[in-house]
């Protein structure tokens, strides 16, 4: 099943998302249609705000970005109530932009590399290390489980500058070849 996704300016994107319960019978299907959803929407990540669901549920899928080097080294995974354990190594700049948020990018900055604690779809408990794209990707899609966007990182003139835009994406001028769900008008 394919999602909207869900645009700036809609609450659920600000909200901090709650643990997804351990006894749902529905996390392999959700999982699939959210991988579904973001291939559909051309991402790399897709947090399940981004679909309305206020669930600490996220997926990436890394080996599509970079040379062919770097997706060697990217990884295809569901992270369910994750948490970052520590994140370190230098910071680097990197253009972002986000399904959400779309015709917006960026640079941010983000340490190059993480240790995070997960389950995957099937309930099995992971701690590991990622660096490089993968961990940026992970970042930014737990970020999205805070209430936090890439654009908050964003400061001064360029923040500006950005201001018109976000504020025509949640009005829902903003043209996408994927289905998007826009904040209600009151």
């Amino acid at each position: 099943m394919i999602y909207p996704i869900v645009a700036y300016g809609d609450n659920v994107l600000r909200q901090e998302a709650e643990d997804y319960p351990q006894d749902s019978q529905d996390l392999t299907a959700l999982v699939e249609s959210m991988y579904e959803t973001m291939y559909n929407a051309n991402g790399v990540g897709l947090a399940a705000p981004q679909i309305g669901m206020s669930h600490r549920i996220f997926i990436i899928d890394s080996t599509q970005m970079g040379e062919e080097e770097e997706a060697a080294k990217g990884v295809k995974r569901a992270f369910i109530n994750p948490e970052i354990l520590d994140e370190y190594g230098n910071e680097w700049s990197f253009e972002e932009g986000c399904l959400s948020i779309p015709d917006v990018h960026a640079e941010i900055l983000r340490p190059e590399k993480l240790t995070i604690h997960y389950y995957d779809e099937l309930w099995n408990e992971h701690e590991e290390e990622f660096d490089g794209l993968t961990a940026r990707v992970i970042q930014h899609e737990y970020d999205h489980l805070e209430g936090v966007l890439f654009t908050d990182y964003v400061k001064g003139l360029k923040k500006q500058m950005l201001r018109s835009k976000l504020v025509g994406i949640s009005k829902g001028n903003v043209s996408v070849k994927y289905r998007m769900k826009f904040p209600i008008k009151r």
